[in-house]
């Protein structure tokens, strides 16, 4: 093993209250590995590496370090232990030097003993623990007596941090009556001592406020229901106190608390109930159709979708037809409105049967019957003071246009529906009859002709008729009364236009000259039917014919092909027109047929112009001048 100065090496003195105890190091190998064998082969390593000069007087000393503890939260400065080389024969020539972590600032060493002490308080839960060098150093020579090497001061931990909760505020919520053993939520705490020393930081939940509805277990923090079917209806919610403590509940240690909310959510567990028994309600006879008539509410301690419902009106009883009932989504009110019209004097009472259910049933709370309720509805109809009603909504009649004055054309008649029966007067609104063509009997609504009638003029008459109460209210209604007056024949027919016909000069025997045409303001039911002919003469026209087509239309056709405007410019002829009616009427008109010389095409360019100047003597030539003359003269005036 070699001599004795080969074996000198590290010792370490480990200061606790009232022991002193000496004790090897536990040297720090690369890596963080601790070792305790004695390699002589992995020092001589490590001091080559440092470049050491004294590699011959230690290849076989061997260093064993180990780690020192000191409590946190000491204030009290104190020596943790002593470093002390085997050269140290108590001569004070050896000196002490500590680098490292907290080197002069928490830790010095006494350059002469090698005692290490701190200089202030620790925290353990700031850092856990200091890496540090310690040297020894020749006085006389300034050379290391031994190898430079690290050391670890481990900081022990005390109960001196509070449990913290994290992730606060807690919120939960499950549904109403769940079963025992449900799952609400789960807490959490964290503690900042050390875990590995001792019970520091071992935690332990428990119920401070909460029992016997809910309970913690104990070491994961997850609170469960411990109480069965707990009902919203009842109780929404609920405030959980659930306290942590360190040093596994022990007397000593510290706690904390938290509170967490938990609110119970709504599940179909209660069915609608009506209130009362019977619901009564009024309405007017007069109210219109769509008019709300009362509300019901069945209530229900669900909310939500689990209160919804709807309401319906049994038919089995009295004609419930009238009325209908619809939810409304808000209130979730039942709303009877009213569907047809009422009349006080055939029906003065309603009564029926009205149902509310859920719209959503659960059957594991219920039964389908627990969904639903039932009531009675009872609704009076209130007398209202009418005005009169007509027999008819609409008079329609029919009369000749040549009806005399005095004339009837019929009655309207109206009455008082209420029970007193008040007398009814009747009377024309004078907006609805300007001419005042017809008049009314006040007492019994009878209406005759008071003017004469003309279809041609007016073939429709739209007659308001108002009939009133005599009482003092005086209300009143009105009616429309509708009158077509019928044709007669009485107007004569007449030719469709002013016709001109001309005639070309080269028109030969059986030409048609004009076609005619006729109108008629009269509208016969067979529709009109015109004749065409010519005036009844002594002896035949040697000219012209008329040609009836038997369609309401004829043509004036030339009898003879030697027409010249040398021998006669212009001819009459008279024609009739006379209607299908009964008795028959007819009208004449007599028609100029000029004479034309016509272009080859067989038109008449200069018409009337050409005839007037063979009429008057002259030739067309002159005429003409005579006009451009004329036309001169009157602009040179007028500038």
């Amino acid at each position: 093993m070699g001599s004795a100065e080969e074996m000198h090496g590290w010792t370490v003195r480990m200061s606790a209250p009232g022991v002193l105890a000496v004790v090897t190091f536990f040297s720090m190998l690369p890596g963080g590995v601790l070792s305790d064998m004695r390699c002589t082969q992995g020092l001589e390593a490590q001091q080559f590496a440092q470049g050491s000069t004294h590699l011959h007087r230690r290849l076989k000393r061997g260093w064993i370090w180990k780690q020192l503890f000191v409590p946190e939260e000491d204030p009290t400065p104190r020596v943790i232990g002593q470093l002390k080389s085997d050269s140290d024969r108590g001569e004070f020539s050896i000196k002490y030097i500590l680098s490292g972590e907290g080197a002069g600032d928490v830790f010095e060493i006494d350059e002469y003993s090698g005692e290490i002490r701190t200089l202030k308080k620790l925290d353990r839960e700031e850092k856990a623990f200091y890496i540090l060098q310690a040297q020894a150093i020749n006085r006389r020579s300034n050379e290391p007596e031994e190898p430079q090497s690290e050391f670890i001061i481990q900081v022990q931990d005390i109960n001196d941090n509070v449990p913290q909760f994290q992730n606060e505020p807690y919120v939960s919520s499950i549904p109403e009556m769940s079963p025992t053993g449900t799952t609400v939520a789960q807490v959490t705490a964290t503690d900042a001592d050390d875990p590995l020393f001792g019970n520091n930081a071992k935690l332990i939940y428990s119920i401070l406020q909460g029992e016997p509805y809910f309970s913690v277990e104990p070491k994961t923090g997850t609170i469960v229901t411990s109480w069965p079917n707990m009902d919203r209806e009842a109780r929404e919610q609920y405030l959980v106190v659930v306290q942590v403590k360190d040093m596994l509940g022990l007397s000593g240690g510290y706690s904390t608390s938290t509170t967490v909310t938990v609110s119970l959510t709504d599940v179909n567990d209660n069915g609608p109930t009506f209130q009362h028994h019977l619901y009564t309600f009024a309405v007017p006879e007069n109210a219109a159709v769509g008019t709300t008539v009362g509300r019901i509410m069945a209530e229900d301690g669900d909310v939500g979708i689990n209160a919804r419902m709807t309401y319906t009106l049994d038919d089995d009883l009295e004609e419930s037809a009238t009325f209908i009932i619809q939810t409304d989504p808000v209130t979730q009110e039942g709303v009877v409105l009213l569907a047809q019209p009422l009349d006080y004097e055939t029906k003065r009472r309603f009564v029926m049967a009205a149902e509310a259910f859920n719209d959503h049933v659960d059957p594991r709370f219920l039964d389908l019957d627990g969904f639903m309720d039932r009531t009675t509805l009872k609704i009076i109809v209130q007398d209202v003071d009418e005005p009169p009603v007509f027999l008819s909504p609409v008079y329609e009649w029919k009369v000749p246009e040549n009806a005399a004055v005095g004339t009837v054309l019929g009655g309207v008649s109206a009455r008082d529906t209420d029970t007193v029966g008040n007398a009814i007067r009747y009377s024309v609104d004078k907006r609805s009859d300007g001419t005042k063509a017809f008049k009314i009997d006040p007492n019994n609504g009878t209406i005759t002709v008071a003017r004469a009638l003309d279809r041609e003029t007016s073939d429709w008459h739209n007659v308001t008729v108002v009939a009133k109460e005599t009482s003092q209210n005086h209300l009143s209604s009105s009616v429309v009364v509708f009158i077509k007056v019928l044709d007669i024949n009485d107007n004569v027919p007449r030719l469709a236009r002013d016709y001109q016909p001309y005639i070309c000069e080269g028109t030969q025997a059986g030409e048609l000259i004009q076609l005619l045409g006729a109108v008629d303001p009269d509208e016969p039911v067979e529709g009109h039917h015109f004749y065409f002919s010519m005036v009844p003469e002594k002896h035949i026209n040697p000219n012209f014919t008329i040609r009836d087509n038997q369609d309401n239309t004829a043509g004036i056709v030339a009898r003879r092909s030697t027409f010249t405007r040398r021998d006669r410019t212009q001819y009459l002829l008279p024609v009739v027109v006379t209607d299908s009616g009964s008795p028959a009427l007819s009208s004449t008109s007599t028609l100029t047929i000029s004479v034309c010389s016509c272009q080859p095409a067989g038109h008449c360019p200069t018409g009337g112009v050409e005839a007037l100047a063979l009429s008057m003597g002259l030739s067309l030539q002159t005429l003409l001048g005579l006009l451009v003359c004329l036309v001169t003269l009157t602009a040179d005036l007028l500038s």
